[in-house]
């Protein structure tokens, strides 16, 4: 049968971070004839809302999950001849990717297919240890080995008629069908050539210095000493920058303040959209002028001395998905830093992406000692006097010049996550905010030559 009817069934749990670049991929394929339906276990956050961004053949919610009643129910409701599962957190290597998983039905006795999974260059030691030995570079066919994974994996509808995913388990449901499919005299196979980035494992455990001896050997032998793949699709990531300003119009060497942040925002190629927040309408015009978008006029209480930048930014977020808009980014600047280096929003983006981070912030390194008062007394916080090269790396954040974080996060009701990385920059200016009367005299007798320059 020439490209027979598909219907991929992707099951999602909280995906806002991968989603769009799963269905990215999946979009691009080169096999032709294919329907996609995402069957949802009730997530929290932006899985759905921006699944809903493609074109799916369904959504359903699936509710008390487990792996095989959330199948089952996809696929009932499909109309392919064959059943391509796919995890949301997988993102097809190829535009080949399905053709090269489909084709193995063709095959004579063959029930079910499977096919590699690859780690992200970010992905734990114990992840990628795992899935290079699960996952190698032969084509195999099984006919007793009844291991099948279901992040990636393809069967025909009439043995799944016959024997459905396992309701009942709340894991390895692909490997108990496999089993029973075996039993029926069908062969199972593998094939490298149909595969995908998944940035976890299979067994999600392991000594971290173990695994990251055994990954160099696996990775040596495989020839892939060098991952560094860029899976997300950074051209289709939706960036938003968010710059949040309390009125009045500031200047700066005859320009307003805002300008020098809107313009930056602006020449970063992987930010799709620049949003001022303010709660001034003069502001908001000017910020117009020079490029930005101002959807809306924050209340003015959110303006005041006391309220922290993660409320004002919180509020903004929740404004802009009130409009239909939903950032897989969110790029935070302030206008009282007008001296970024050029390319820094995009190496921030790219930084965290390859790295897999929660979120990133601009640092200055510090090697001076660095103290907190608690109480009446003072309370050294780096590593003491020792020579700088001996010191203990200590930096300084700048949240306000560059911030690249999750919209998940804020939603939670704070600006960073967990895993934070530092994008780092050599430019001391850089750091010069410009906030009181002095600081404009300064900055004004800086500001034509650094932009001149870069």
């Amino acid at each position: 049968m020439a490209n027979p009817r598909v219907s991929i069934i992707i099951r999602t749990k909280n995906e806002e971070r991968w989603i769009s670049s799963c269905l990215t991929g999946v979009f691009s394929q080169t096999y032709p004839n294919f329907e996609v339906i995402l069957v949802d276990n009730e997530s929290t956050d932006r899985t759905v809302t921006k699944a809903s961004a493609f074109k799916l053949a369904g959504v359903i919610t699936c509710r008390d999950y487990t792996p095989g009643k959330a199948l089952n129910l996809g696929i009932r409701t499909s109309s392919g001849d064959r059943i391509v599962c796919l995890s949301g957190h997988c993102i097809p290597v190829s535009d080949r990717w399905l053709a090269n998983l489909v084709r193995n039905l063709d095959e004579e006795g063959i029930g079910g297919a499977y096919g590699r999974q690859e780690p992200m260059a970010f992905t734990p030691d114990a992840d990628k240890r795992d899935l290079a030995i699960a996952f190698g570079l032969d084509r195999k066919v099984q006919v007793r080995d009844s291991f099948f994974h279901n992040a990636n994996s393809v069967l025909r509808r009439d043995i799944w008629e016959k024997i459905p995913f396992d309701e009942r388990l709340t894991n390895i449901e692909d490997r108990a069908w496999a089993q029973q499919v075996l039993k029926l005299g069908y062969r199972i196979l593998y094939d490298p050539e149909a595969s995908v980035y998944h940035y976890h494992g299979i067994h999600h455990n392991g000594d971290p210095k173990r695994c990251e001896s055994v990954v160099k050997v696996l990775e040596r032998l495989q020839g892939q000493e060098a991952i560094d793949p860029i899976p997300l699709h950074l051209d289709l990531l939706n960036a938003v920058a968010i710059i949040p300003v309390r009125g009045p119009v500031q200047i700066l060497d005859g320009k307003p303040l805002i300008a020098y942040t809107v313009e930056r925002a602006k020449q970063a190629k992987y930010i799709k959209q620049v949003i001022v927040s303010t709660d001034d309408p003069e502001v908001a015009r000017i910020a117009r002028l020079h490029g930005a978008e101002t959807p809306f006029l924050r209340p003015s209480e959110l303006s005041r001395d006391f309220v922290d930048l993660e409320q004002v930014i919180s509020y903004s977020l929740e404004q802009i998905e009130a409009r239909g808009l939903h950032p897989d980014l969110i790029v935070l600047l302030e206008a009282t830093f007008p001296f970024r280096p050029l390319g820094m929003l995009d190496d921030m983006i790219v930084q965290l992406v390859r790295t897999g981070m929660d979120s990133i912030l601009v640092g200055k390194r510090e090697s001076q000692a660095i103290w907190k008062q608690a109480g009446n007394v003072m309370q050294q916080v780096d590593s003491g006097y020792v020579p700088r090269k001996y010191k203990e790396s200590v930096f300084i954040g700048y949240k306000g010049l560059g911030c690249v974080t999750h919209p998940s996060f804020i939603r939670e009701g704070h600006l960073l996550g967990g895993k934070l990385g530092i994008y780092e920059i050599a430019h001391g200016i850089s750091f010069l905010e410009v906030r009181e009367e002095q600081d404009f005299e300064i900055a004004g007798k800086l500001i034509r030559e650094w932009w001149f320059q870069r």
